[in-house]
């Protein structure tokens, strides 16, 4: 497999200790970026009911897709993914690089929300019907509106949103994200197939992000950051519901009515915080979870150390969220479907020139694409926990409890993509955790484990500080105590792997009205290679 993009991106210093998480993963679900893809479709922006983790019902306004298109990379468990369903964000859209895309959208809204229409940023776009906006066509009250664009050139990550009382409808949930995909794999991307090398399912939707060899990418996953000011909302419901009843006793009354809604959006406090329409925990429950009907799109990325994952990055709300991403720095490629290039290569543009981000901080309205991965290289400790005693008593013969680490042109052991060690950085092969061990491994690391049983460290995500299948059994060995046995999350035989946790750093936005642990806040999973991940849950 090409890794062109890997000289691009510095490995940062890490924390060998996994974060406490089994608590939150009891469940474990992966993210991907699961939509529709077509070229005509069918929306609709009505109202309904979302969830939040602390029990409340939150009255939001949403788009759905109501015909056109085919659920990828994977169909939902039930029902359809364009299947009139209200949702938030709204239905991602994905389309091939060099279509035009025909969007029809019904306003289903209640009346006094009055019309509404859909922005899309980077495209130049006609329309056809309906009344004339301030922005763009809109869909008066039960009318329709029709939108049309082209894609070519416009591969990337984009968002769209409502160009009709942004402060009002944005925030009432009318927003969403098309991706384009390019249509053939540029020179040196793996072209995508039904699975990967090491047999595993490919999730991608195309080989690489853009049309450049800079761009190839393993595994993919979209993000989108917003949040919800109650107030706001209540207001919503309350007037419509007021309309609503003064029109029905209006002929007996006499009364006369408001037509629209008067909705205040200053002084802004959101109270919520959401990742792709969910706060932590629910974040972390599969795509498409039957209790968040109108939430389907989930947030808990998972990879293998050494792929090459594809962040899409969009912010959707009001404000901006400095997100930050534990265990590496994310390398941009794009913003908004433009591909940033440098013309240091004799005028060619093929080296990439977008920013080495600590902290990815969405703004409202816009899209990124970047590539994040997790090696283990520079740790000075074997992630894995190889035990000198590799060979057999004969010096010669491998032991075949333990995985060999022959380093290519690159460090890494890449021989075999099905080894539980694939892409192990082979210079820290057998190098111990501990610098003064009680009894687990031997001495020489770079820190100190607590021990057990003075300090109990609760049941670690996999219940070892080690990857692999077998990771507690290489931690504990025949007399150690680290990490706690007894514990369903050390199982021997069940997944071992690290959790960053990926959260918003600006402190509230990691609340759910305001009681922590909530809001802006997931974990990036590393698995051995061994461990399948299925996108699908």
């Amino acid at each position: 497999m090409t890794r062109l993009i890997k000289k691009f991106v510095v490995i940062t210093r890490l924390l060998p200790a996994v974060i406490a998480a089994s608590v939150l993963l009891a469940a474990t679900a992966y993210a991907a970026a699961p939509g529709v893809q077509g070229k005509t479709f069918s929306m609709s922006a009505s109202a309904s009911y979302t969830t939040q983790p602390d029990g409340s019902m939150i009255y939001s306004w949403g788009y759905s897709c109501d015909t056109g298109g085919t659920a990828v990379p994977f169909a939902p468990l039930t029902g359809s993914a364009c299947g009139g369903v209200m949702q938030i964000p709204g239905p991602t859209l994905i389309v091939n690089e060099g279509d035009t895309v025909n969007i029809t959208l019904t306003n289903s809204l209640p009346g006094p929300a009055g019309t509404t229409s859909i922005l899309f940023p980077g495209f130049t776009v006609s329309s056809s019907g309906g009344v004339a906006g301030l922005l763009t066509q809109e869909a008066a009250p039960g009318g329709t509106v029709a939108y049309s664009f082209p894609t070519a050139g416009k591969a990337g990550t984009h968002s769209y949103y409502s160009g009709t009382r942004g402060d009002v409808q944005i925030e009432m949930g009318l927003f969403g994200t098309i991706i384009v995909v390019p249509t053939t794999a540029p020179a040196g991307c793996r072209t995508v197939t039904t699975s990967l090398p090491d047999g595993q399912r490919d999730y991608r939707l195309a080989a690489a992000a853009y049309d450049s060899s800079a761009t190839c990418y393993d595994r993919e996953y979209l993000f989108q950051f917003s949040e919800i000011d109650p107030k706001i909302h209540q207001q919503a419901e309350e007037q419509v519901a007021a309309i609503a009843s003064c029109n029905a006793s209006a002929t007996s009354t006499g009364a006369i009515c408001p037509t629209t809604l008067d909705i205040s959006t200053e002084p802004y406090h959101p109270s919520y915080y959401l990742i792709n329409g969910r706060s932590m925990p629910d974040d972390m429950d599969p795509n498409y979870a039957p209790q968040y009907p109108h939430q389907p799109y989930n947030g808990n990325p998972h990879m293998h150390p050494g792929e090459l994952v594809l962040l899409r990055i969009v912010g959707q709300g009001r404000w901006q969220h400095p997100f930050h991403e534990h265990g590496n720095h994310v390398r941009i490629l794009g913003r908004d479907g433009n591909l940033l290039l440098s013309a240091m290569d004799n005028g060619n543009k093929t080296e990439l020139a977008g920013p080495l981000l600590f902290t990815t901080s969405t703004t409202p309205g816009q899209a990124m694409d970047g590539i994040y991965y997790w090696t283990g290289k520079g740790l000075n400790w074997d992630v894995y926990g190889h035990q000198p005693n590799e060979f057999l008593a004969d010096g010669v013969t491998p032991n075949p409890a333990y995985a060999p680490c022959v380093p290519d042109l690159s460090g890494y052991y890449t021989s075999d993509p099905t080894a539980p060690n694939y892409y192990e950085w082979c210079a820290d092969h057998t190098k111990p955790l501990e610098v003064h061990p009680f009894g687990d491994v031997g001495s020489g690391g770079p820190v100190t484990l607590p021990d057990s049983n003075i300090l109990t460290n609760g049941p670690w995500y996999g219940g070892s500080p080690y990857l692999g299948a077998d990771a507690t059994t290489r931690a504990v060995g025949t007399t150690g105590t680290t990490p706690p046995s007894g514990t369903v999350a050390n199982s021997p035989s069940g997944e071992a792997g690290f959790a960053f946790m990926w959260h918003s750093h600006n402190e509230r936005e990691i609340t759910t009205g305001n009681v922590f642990p909530g809001g802006m806040l997931m974990m990036m999973l590393v698995d051995a290679q061994s461990f399948t991940i299925d996108e699908t849950q």
